[in-house]
């Protein structure tokens, strides 16, 4: 299911604890407004199943002050087909933060088992602020939009001039509701959302942000909670910097676990008979590259660019082809064969598209990010700082995840992070080898969450994992859960039971779903 597979580009997890603030005010406003609402359900397009339907609530913008200003927030259903075996709701997020999830119900729906599936009315939505649902804009250019920025003396400068103009213009276009389009708020709309439908309870699948986001409803609702399904989890501890320097840490584990497979294969590839010699190979091109682009069928090629496609060593066996590519290119030499040149454009650029991209989930992407915590630092000089030093510790990634980001000129948090105590039965749901949302980060959404479970598919590859990946050991284990709401008795580690070599182009890194940035360096 290519939209529950988006593999972004990007790598490591730097094991900097960015502690939570106390959460502040009430956690909830009462739902009464939304439970008086009846969905005008209608059929969603012409084009899509009628059993696909459609409709809009209104929420208030800040949700402390429930008489106030009202936003859209666009929902969807399929309903189950089994009235008998229905249980409630299932409500579903793909990630991002920015990512529309308004169809999630219809795609669910064609791939849950039917035993499951006939338990629940599944929810699609959009979250405040993205597609359907109010959407925002900022006014970023596509350059605007892109963070993927390295860190050179020279131009730092300039990376603050950037980071400024984008917090400048989001103020100037949306600063009336950007304070709002955070992730307790979006919490908030999903307990709306509940008691718009008549639910007691809510259950819930949540992709990558959408752990996070699932973590927060846990603690902000604990008693309307009922079976959660966390997959591929973001870091509580961490969020958000801390989340984007995990990218840098945990790139480099992915790229010596690269070099080993690489290695192994030298007299198909040519790229080394040793780990050593597979890395040297890499930074002799990234250093090529940083003296004269590699002309690569027309795409010029920096040093730089090497190092953003970071996301792609999670998948040696994208990976390897995709360097003896380059290699290939530098030295002048006709492309081998097994990797055509627009599959090895669309891995250098993260899937990028020539034609100018909405600005929407990046303007979603910043309000969330920056505004859901305060712990971002507000001088330029640390972020110079930061990026110097990880250029160095974490060479492929860390200078791009530490330098300066459009939080630093932010204005401050409406509320306060929302800490972790009570206690969640929820199921976590984790790939080894997960670029976006690394195994590092998984594990602390785990520990952070008391009285939760794990599902490690040990060896497994890819950004998202219950059914994004049919063939995962660990869809058993999430659809068992679903169906009787009982936990394992303990963490849970399988291994996926066909060979690596059967699944060397599956879990491609290049964005193809849900999240919110096709065009974009790679996102939660």
């Amino acid at each position: 299911m290519k939209r529950l597979a988006p593999l972004l580009a990007s790598a490591a997890l730097l094991a900097t604890t960015v502690p939570l603030l106390a959460a502040t005010g009430a956690s909830a406003a009462p739902a009464e407004d939304t439970a008086r609402q009846k969905p005008d359900w209608h059929r969603c397009s012409p084009e899509q199943p009628a059993s696909y339907e459609c409709a809009t609530l209104k929420v208030p913008l800040d949700h402390r002050r429930p008489e106030g200003r009202k936003i859209d927030l666009a929902i969807s259903r399929v309903k189950s087909e089994n009235p008998a075996k229905r249980r409630g709701v299932l409500l579903i997020n793909p990630g991002g933060p920015g990512g529309s999830g308004l169809s999630m119900s219809l795609e669910i729906s064609q791939v849950m088992p039917k035993d499951v599936r006939d338990q629940y009315d599944l929810i699609g939505f959009d979250p405040r602020g993205v597609g359907a649902s109010s959407p925002i804009s900022c006014g970023l250019t596509d350059t605007e939009q892109n963070f993927d920025r390295p860190y050179r003396p020279e131009s730092f400068g300039s990376d603050v001039d950037w980071a400024r103009t984008v917090a400048e213009k989001c103020r100037e276009k949306a600063g009336d509701v950007l304070p709002y389009v955070t992730t307790r708020n979006t919490a908030r709309d999903m307990d709306a959302i509940r008691a718009a439908l008549g639910e007691r309870k809510l259950s819930y699948v949540g992709y990558s942000y959408g752990t996070y986001l699932g973590a927060v409803y846990s603690q902000m609702f604990p008693q309307r909670t009922d079976r959660f399904v966390l997959d591929s989890g973001v870091d509580p501890q961490v969020i958000w910097r801390g989340m984007i320097r995990v990218w840098a840490t945990e790139a480099e584990p992915a790229f010596a676990r690269w070099t080993r497979w690489a290695a192994e294969r030298s007299a198909e590839y040519g790229l080394g008979v040793s780990p050593k010699a597979v890395s040297d190979t890499l930074w002799g091109l990234v250093a090529r590259a940083d003296r004269e682009p590699i002309d690569f069928e027309g795409l010029k090629v920096t040093g730089d660019d090497i190092r953003a496609s970071r996301a792609v060593f999670f998948y040696p066996a994208q990976a390897t082809p995709l360097v003896a590519a380059l290699k290939a290119a530098a030295e002048g030499k006709p492309l081998p064969a097994g990797l055509s040149a627009p599959e090895a454009k669309e891995l250098l650029t993260g899937g990028r598209s020539a034609e100018p991209a909405s600005d929407n989930g990046t303007s979603v992407f910043w309000a969330v990010v920056c505004g859901d915590t305060g712990t971002w630092p507000r001088y330029p000089e640390q972020y110079e700082r930061d990026a110097a030093k990880d250029k160095v510790k974490y060479p492929l990634y860390g200078d791009f995840a530490s330098n300066i980001k459009p939080c630093a000129f932010w204005q401050r948090p409406v509320e306060a992070a929302t800490p972790m105590r009570t206690r969640a039965n929820v199921l976590t749901v984790q790939n080894e080898w997960d670029s976006q949302t690394p195994l590092s980060s998984g594990q602390g959404l785990h520990r952070a969450l008391k009285g939760s479970r794990m599902v490690l598919v040990e060896g497994g590859e890819g950004h998202g994992v219950y059914l994004a990946d049919p063939n995962s050991c660990a869809n058993a284990h999430v659809n068992a859960y679903l169906a009787t709401g009982r936990l394992p008795a303990q963490d849970v580690t399988c291994r996926n039971a066909e060979p690596p070599a059967a699944k060397e182009r599956r879990g491609s890194p290049v964005p193809s779903g849900p999240l919110p940035f096709p065009a974009g360096p790679g996102r939660f």
